[in-house]
């Protein structure tokens, strides 16, 4: 991706993000001249990855195929030092993008659809040698529990959400002609290093191409503490 795609992206997810009324933590506003300055008192950002996100899933075409996102808050797998048992983010699925099939080796999560267009998740389970089983999957849906058949989309409109567990494979679209949609996601620790699993083999964070100065700096590319 250029850096100038980046930064429209950021830019339309925080219009997006102020038109449902949603405050963002001061993080998310600090300059790249600012980080240069933050010491090690804001490790816990640094090392939990909080703060603003994209990828392409290294396929280069972030309009079809890609996510918007912040973390809010995050804990850690492994680091001990970090005792949040819960993560939060943010995310911007603009409508005619993707985010392809993938399931989390770990974490649980909740998908909630914060406002804006209607959403569309649809869901497998792992048949345990990472292919798409064609079994019938549990739905976990603000109270409700049902079975859908292997690849059904279940909708989300602004308010509803789903429950995802560990090996259920999922993917996201909107619905066409409903708009660019907020998604919420509130889970257990997130490790995107370490437990994703894609049903097609991509992936994270993208190559940046700099034409012109970041506008934020991206949750992988903080300096070190001064």
């Amino acid at each position: 991706m250029k850096r100038s795609e980046v930064n429209k992206a950021l830019k339309d997810m925080e219009k997006l993000v102020n038109k449902y009324c949603y405050a963002l933590p001061p993080f998310c506003h600090f300059t790249p001249e600012e980080w240069q300055e933050k010491g090690s008192e804001y490790d816990e950002i640094r090392d939990n990855m909080l703060g603003w996100d994209i990828t392409d899933y290294g396929l280069g075409d972030f309009e079809k195929l890609g996510f918007a996102l912040i973390t809010l808050r995050n804990g850690s797998q492994t680091d001990k030092r970090y005792k949040k048992v819960y993560a939060e983010k943010l995310l911007m699925l603009k409508e005619g993008q993707h985010s392809p099939m993938h399931f989390h080796w770990t974490k649980s999560e909740d998908i909630i659809n914060r406002g804006g267009g209607t959403l569309i998740i649809h869901v497998y389970n792992d048949d345990g040698d990472g292919g798409l089983a064609d079994t019938d999957v549990l739905v976990n849906s603000d109270g409700r529990s049902y079975f859908v058949n292997a690849g059904t989309g279940v909708v989300l409109k602004p308010g509803e959400s789903i429950t995802l567990w560990p090996h259920q494979y999922h993917d996201f679209d909107v619905l066409e002609g409903t708009g660019d949609v907020l998604i919420g996601e509130v889970s257990m620790c997130n490790d995107d290093n370490t437990d994703n699993r894609f049903y097609e083999e991509m992936g994270r964070f993208p190559e940046i191409e700099e034409d012109e100065p970041p506008y934020r700096l991206l949750c992988n590319e903080y300096p070190k503490a001064q």
